[in-house]
């Protein structure tokens, strides 16, 4: 019962990620607006389909009855963690910011901006802790959770310097704040990500502590 259910919230949140990336692309082209050089620099939808196909793969492997690795539980708390940051950092900057003047009247379909920017961010978070028969990963794996956004900040840093563009205007050494500016947000970035990284390991293992009892 335990691996089914888990594996059904896990299939959920996966297929709702994908299927809101999928859902987004479509609706663009139909809008003769899509321009995926520039969609898919954007970290929010980078972390959906990494997180939506973990989420799914995984969630056939506990179908299966196939335990998760240690490597798949750091994987999952590292996915996790960027979809929660997803959220906050989506409601906290970017919520309100204008829409791209190239896009005209084109307004982005509601339900899958919401899915990965609110509901799917939540879900995760509540399904990786609720899985308290999991792989117990040790503290030290908590740097594992930088990998992915530093590789994406490289990424986009370079992107940026050769296209000046930039996906999203906290990282753009260009703008008012300059590369100081750029830098700070990196660095609260990484903090971020390893204090949100902490306590949803702390919390995990005051579940675990909690249902063992």
């Amino acid at each position: 019962m335990y691996n089914y259910s888990l594996a059904t919230l896990r299939l959920l949140i996966g297929v709702g990620l994908v299927g809101s990336v999928i859902w987004q692309v479509t609706d663009r082209i139909a809008n003769d607006n899509f321009r995926p050089f520039e969609y898919f620099a954007y970290f929010s939808i980078v972390t959906a389909i990494f997180a939506g196909l973990l989420l799914i793969t995984t969630s056939f492997g506990l179908m299966l009855k196939i335990e998760d690795t240690k490597w798949v539980e750091i994987a999952r708390l590292c996915f996790a963690v960027a979809l929660i940051v997803v959220g906050v950092v989506y409601h906290a900057l970017l919520a309100d910011a204008a829409n791209d003047v190239r896009d005209g009247n084109y307004v982005w379909p509601v339900l899958p901006n919401e899915i990965i920017h609110t509901y799917a961010p939540i879900l995760a978070a509540i399904e990786y802790l609720i899985s308290v028969k999991a792989f117990r990963i040790r503290l030290r794996a908590l740097i594992w959770t930088l990998v992915f956004p530093l590789t994406w900040l490289v990424l986009s840093i370079i992107r940026g310097s050769a296209t000046n563009w930039w996906p999203y205007w906290f990282i753009n050494p260009n703008g008012e704040a300059g590369v100081g500016g750029m830098l700070t947000y990196m660095a609260a970035i990484s903090v971020f990500f390893l204090a949100l990284g902490l306590a949803v390991i702390g919390l995990k293992q005051v579940l675990r502590k909690l249902v063992s009892r």
